[in-house]
This record gives structure tokens, C-alpha cells and sequence, in this order.
């Protein structure tokens, strides 16, 4: 039986196998790039439809919901209209008797002076009728706009009202409709010829504006006047 001797314990221990040290290594390595493969799977590269990231240089563009636009109203509208009518009827009628029963020479019945009755009448009647219009208006204002929703393309819808009173009289500014990003200038400014759908509106209220409108008895005689 082999005992031990006092002279072990100055030897060094057995070395570990190298293998075991490299495929814990390896082991923690491969977890780790799969954890974070996972959150970046997570993330998309592309942002959210409506969020853009703006850079330090970027153009200070409306394009989020929320943001704020200007529109520069610039509308002008002709309308000319031309009329004219002509009519015209005429008429005309002649009716005699020649002869009635005997000749008026031989009698005298139903005559006067000698002449039988007869009849002629003519009649006629014209009109002539024309109007012109000539309608010329031109608005322009500049207005700013709230984006209150981004579609799926990427257009934006804007809404917007402006209200001025001045001197008793309040002058309401309303627009809405759809803007591309492309014509929004790098001013952050719009032309309203460019928004699609667009309605803009002026309303005015107060005095002087009730001063230009016509009484409901006037209305009326228009409508129902004979000539």
C-alpha cells in the first residue's frame, strides 16, 4: 500500500484542460449576440408613418401632427356673362261679305249707306330682353394652420381659423384641405393654390356688413314686382 509522503504537497496541481475554458467562453459569447439580436429585431430602421427625424440642418418644415403652418392666401376670380333675347309676333286679319242674299244695289238690307259689314283688325307685340354680369373678386390674406392628421402617402391635413375684430366689425378666416410636403417651401410657407381640396372662407360680422344687406321687404317686392 502506497502512503503519501511529506514531499506531495510540494508538487503543483495538475493543470485544467484547456478545452473546458474556451467553450464557456464561446458559450457566453453566443448568448450574448443573441440577446442583442433580438432587441435589435425589435426596432424597426424605418420611423413611424408621421415621425421624421429632423438633423441639426434639417429645413424647419411642417410635417408631424401638431405642427404649424403658414398659408398664403392669393385668389382671384373673374366671371363675365352675356345675355340677350329678341321676340317678336305679329299679327293680322281682314274678313268682308260681298254679297248677302241680294246685291247691295238691289237691296238694302243689312247694308249701311250701301256697304255690307265687314271686319279687319291686326295686331302685334315685341320684346327685347338682355343683361350682362361682370363679377371680379380678389382675396388675399396669409394665415397660419394647424396639421391635424398625416395620411398614409404622407400628405397633411391642415385646418385653420383666423379671427380679426377691429372697429366692431370681426372678419372669420377659415381653411382646410391637403398639402403636400414637396410645396411646402423651405419658409414653411404654402400657397393656397397648391392645397388640394381647399376651401377658404371670409366671413365678416358687424355693423357696417348689415348696412350692405337688403331688407327682407325689399326682397320680396323683387320677387313679386310684375314688370
Amino acid at each position: 500500500m502506497k502512503t503519501a509522503s511529506r514531499y506531495d504537497s510540494d508538487f503543483p496541481a495538475a493543470p485544467r484542460p484547456v478545452g473546458a475554458d474556451t467553450s464557456a467562453v464561446l458559450l457566453a459569447v453566443v448568448v450574448l449576440f443573441l440577446v442583442l439580436a433580438a432587441s435589435a429585431s425589435a426596432q424597426s430602421l424605418w420611423p413611424a408613418g408621421g415621425e421624421t427625424e429632423r438633423g441639426m440642418y434639417a429645413d424647419r418644415k411642417a410635417g408631424r401632427t401638431g405642427d404649424i403652418l403658414t398659408v398664403i392666401v392669393a385668389e382671384a376670380a373673374n366671371a363675365t356673362n352675356t345675355q340677350s333675347k329678341t321676340a317678336e309676333r305679329k299679327s293680322s286679319v281682314e274678313d268682308s261679305v260681298s254679297r248677302f242674299l241680294f246685291s247691295p244695289a238691289a237691296s238694302r238690307f243689312g247694308t249701311h249707306n250701301g256697304e255690307l259689314p265687314g271686319t279687319s283688325f291686326s295686331g302685334g307685340s315685341s320684346q327685347t330682353g338682355g343683361g350682362q354680369v361682370n363679377n371680379s373678386q380678389s382675396l388675399t390674406a396669409r394665415t397660419a394652420v394647424l396639421v391635424t392628421d398625416v395620411l398614409p402617402n404622407g400628405n397633411l391635413v391642415i385646418e385653420g381659423v383666423r379671427v380679426v375684430t377691429f372697429s366692431g366689425e370681426t372678419q372669420y378666416v377659415v381653411l382646410h384641405g391637403i398639402v403636400r410636403p414637396d410645396d411646402i417651401s423651405p419658409g414653411n410657407t404654402v400657397l393656397s393654390s397648391s392645397i388640394a381640396g381647399a376651401r377658404v372662407e371670409f366671413i365678416s360680422e358687424g355693423s357696417l356688413t348689415d348696412a350692405q344687406k337688403r331688407g327682407w321687404l325689399s326682397k320680396i317686392y323683387e320677387k313679386l314686382r310684375p314688370l
